[in-house]
């Protein structure tokens, strides 16, 4: 072979390098491949092996429960069972009974079937024989009908569903969540009894609300994951949740599950138990009137209530109208959302469904905003006050019935159009004078009145603990104009959530403390032990104590004024404060007109415990009479809660010496002699008419318990054959007290009075609680509610 066709050396040479370059990139893909997967995607590898080398069934935790106060429970999570199919062992399953029916059938054929037989005696001795025969169906296919048809039917789920479960390749296809007992375990027995264990159940929980639609806003509820939404159980998600657990199962080659043996469990850590500052009697008493209220007066744009402990800023209640229940959320409560959802096509039908239920979940205590109007007036006073800006005694007010600011093409106009000429700062407020209280937004200024607006938390949000609070609107310094001043200071220009307006009311009179309200009074885990507690806390002292005394004055001044009586409960010194307000934030038009009907008032007016506020959002005036007042709409349903709460809060009565002298009278049990029921009610100051010649009391009228005024008429019967003799009730609306009693009288009727004061001169009647035409028993008692006209809003 000739040398020159070999490779020379410098041919080797570049070869030996050209090699030794591949590979060297090749070693060094390698290596860095390497590197990446057993250290910089090491975490990411690993699990991917774990999962080929473990299985995972998680074991859910139990979510905590909440309580009210007194530890009713609003929220519990009870066993449920998620029911699954194992798609491998049921084929294996179907293959084996398979084996099973053709094993019998040929046994049959061949008659080599012998079925076991059993032999008992029953109590009598009696011998009682039984075939003790394997349970089979007809034939697989037969047992796949029938048991698509029972899950179907049983679980709530379409028949392809399981039909897809059962032909995956997977070992865990979850059928349905939250399932019940008895259901999960019917379907169970059903498998069970061809001794067939593709189907399983896991233990699960679910949310249910004992009390459904009770608090719903403040309570909120949970995503079918069990996460909380909205409400204590979204904000306090963390600590109801707990941990869940989970058991840790290895695999072999085929990745199929090895025994038990080779699996460990790892148990849920239960969540933390809720106890709220609400007390659910309270929280009935407000959602129960505010029902009354919003049907009453057609309430556009839903009510909503707020009761505070005012020393603590502890929520004893806080509710809205509608509410809706807990238990099926996604429902829409509004019926007039339902009928309007009649009329939609598909894709605004669902819009428009989205959009309710939104808004039926919102709290609207805490996340809607709106024009406080004349309560405000409350915030601007305490703030002049601080700041030495009124002379209580020597300083008057002018009011011409409106007022012209430069800058606005109309006046202002007052609530009385004739104006209230000169007054001092104690009428100013009782009748709610608007331009006296620009004056003194005018002497405060922009830079003190936005000083104070912010200082009182009426900016930002307050911190409760509930999600998605809201904060107010209103102008910065610089950007505040003369007019928005002005309209500022008549609660008109800004706009605030209810919580943020209660809450800086509430510490104009509790001493000047601007509070952190709060709903959760403790967390507690599983073993009793207490792991977080709200507590008072005082963000700042807006005003002294000297300032809020004399804001506490002046408010019990207002509701023993001049159209204040409306709120009168006997044995209570309160005092309060009523709103009408523009709502100019939702006025779309300009001759769209809506308002807010607001009170917030506080018990006893000289020590405050309790504080409270109502409001009606757009009160229909069009179809009630024209009424919207705050006086007219807010303050009575205040009245009614507070007639009830304050009670049952152990907040005794102190009556005045008028009142004493004209306290109702708790009609007894009369039975017996005539002569000592006489004795008894005279004793009373009630007094007592016989019917019959008898000498015992049979029956009498009003019945025991029952309330009569002093100096009214109890019917004793003493003829055992009497029959009860009727009257006709007489229409009392619009009349004075004197009229009415009268009326009453004559009617052989008793009453107790409600309301204003029957010793006003201006006191008239404004509700009676037996309708007019209607025969009832002589000596039946009707609750006539007095009030009185109006000085304010």
């Amino acid at each position: 072979m000739s040398n020159k066709n070999l490779p020379s050396k410098s041919m080797k040479f570049r070869a030996k390098i050209t090699m030794t370059g591949a590979f060297l990139l090749l070693f060094t893909g390698v290596a860095a491949n390497f590197f990446n997967i057993s250290v910089i995607k090491n975490k990411e590898y690993q699990t991917m092996a774990n999962d080929q080398h473990f299985g995972s069934i998680p074991i859910s935790a139990h979510r905590g429960s909440i309580y009210d106060s007194k530890g009713t429970a609003l929220a519990k999570s009870a066993t449920v069972y998620k029911v699954f199919l194992d798609p491998k062992q049921y084929r294996l399953d179907m293959e084996n009974l398979q084996k099973r029916i053709d094993k019998r059938q040929e046994d049959i054929k061949n008659g080599t079937y012998q079925p076991k037989v059993q032999t008992t005696t029953d109590a009598e001795g009696n011998e009682i024989t039984q075939i003790d025969e394997e349970p089979l169906p007809q034939s697989v296919e037969n047992f796949r009908i029938e048991a698509i048809a029972l899950l179907s039917e049983k679980l709530g789920i379409t028949s392809e569903k399981i039909e897809k479960a059962m032909a995956a390749k997977n070992q865990y296809s979850v059928l349905q969540e939250q399932v019940e007992k008895p259901v999960a375990d019917e379907v169970l027995a059903f498998f069970n009894q061809y001794n067939l264990i593709c189907l399983n159940v896991e233990e699960d929980t679910k949310r249910y609300y004992p009390q459904n639609e009770l608090a719903a806003s403040v309570i909120g509820f949970t995503a079918s994951d069990g996460y909380g939404l909205y409400g204590v159980e979204s904000y306090y998600n963390d600590y109801l949740a707990g941990t869940d657990g989970r058991t840790i199962s290895a695999k072999d080659s085929n990745g199929n599950e090895l025994p038990y043996r080779y699996s460990k469990t790892y148990p849920a850590q239960n969540g933390n138990d809720l106890y709220l500052t609400l007390d659910m009697e309270i929280q009935y008493i407000l959602e129960k009137y505010l029902e009354e209220m919003s049907t009453e007066f057609m309430t556009k744009n839903r009510s909503c209530a707020i009761l505070m402990n005012a020393k603590t800023g502890a929520i004893y209640g806080m509710a809205q109208y509608p509410s809706y229940d807990l238990n099926n959320p996604y429902d829409v409560v509004d019926t007039k959302v339902l009928e309007e959802l009649k009329t939609l096509n598909d894709e605004d039908y669902s819009r428009r469904q989205g959009e309710s239920r939104e808004q039926q979940w919102r709290n609207k205590c805490i996340t809607e905003v709106y024009e406080p109007g004349s309560v405000f007036k409350v915030i601007t006073s305490a703030a002049a006050f601080e700041e030495n800006l009124i002379d209580i005694v020597n300083d008057r007010f002018y009011c011409s019935g409106s007022i012209h600011l430069d800058g606005m093409e109309e006046p202002v106009k007052c609530h009385e159009v004739g104006g209230h000429g000169s007054q001092k700062y104690h009428e100013a407020l009782t009748k709610s004078c608007n331009p006296a209280f620009m004056e003194i937004g005018a002497r405060l200024g922009d830079e003190k009145f936005l000083y104070y607006y912010d200082a009182f938390g009426l900016r930002d949000p307050l911190g409760i603990d509930l999600p998605a609070e809201s904060g107010g609107i209103q102008k910065t310094l610089g950007n505040l104009t003369n007019v928005d001043l002005a309209l500022s200071s008549i609660g008109q220009c800004e706009t605030i959530t209810p919580l943020q307006m209660i809450t800086a009311y509430c510490a104009a009179i509790n001493g000047g403390y601007l509070l952190k309200p709060y709903v959760v009074e403790r967390v507690v885990d599983e073993d009793g032990n207490v792991v977080m507690k709200n507590e008072r806390t005082v963000t700042r002292q807006v005003i002294s104590e000297e300032t809020s005394a004399i804001m506490r004055d002046a408010l019990y001044k207002v509701t023993t004024g001049a159209g204040g009586g409306n709120v009168t409960i006997k044995g209570y010194a309160i005092g309060g404060k009523s709103g009408t307000s523009e709502r100019l934030s939702r006025k779309e038009k300009k001759e769209d007109e809506e308002y807010g009907a607001s009170y917030c008032c506080f018990a006893p007016a000289d020590d405050p415990e309790v504080i409270l506020l109502v409001l009606a959002d757009q009160p229909d005036k069009d179809n009630n009479g024209g009424r919207y007042y705050g006086s007219q709409v807010a303050v009575p349903t205040a009245r009614n809660i507070l007639t009830e709460v304050l009670p049952y809060l152990g907040i005794s009565p102190e009556y005045t010496d008028e009142e004493l002298a004209e306290l109702d009278i708790k009609v007894p049990l009369l039975e017996g002699s005539v002569t000592e029921a006489r004795a008894t009610l005279e004793g009373l100051g009630a007094e007592a008419v016989v019917i019959g010649d008898g000498a015992t009391v049979v029956a009498q009228s009003p019945v025991t318990g029952s309330s009569i005024a002093k100096g009214g008429m109890v019917y004793l019967y003493t003829d055992p054959s009497h029959t009860i003799d009727y009257t006709d009730v007489p229409d009392l609306i619009g009349l004075s007290p004197q009229v009415a009693n009268d009326s009453i009288v004559y009617k052989d009727l008793n009453y107790v009075a409600t309301g204003a004061s029957i010793h006003r001169d201006d006191a008239f009647v404004t509700g009676q609680s037996i309708q007019p035409g209607e025969k009832v028993a002589k000596g039946t008692t009707i609750i006539l509610e007095f009030g009185v006209v109006s000085g304010g809003d």
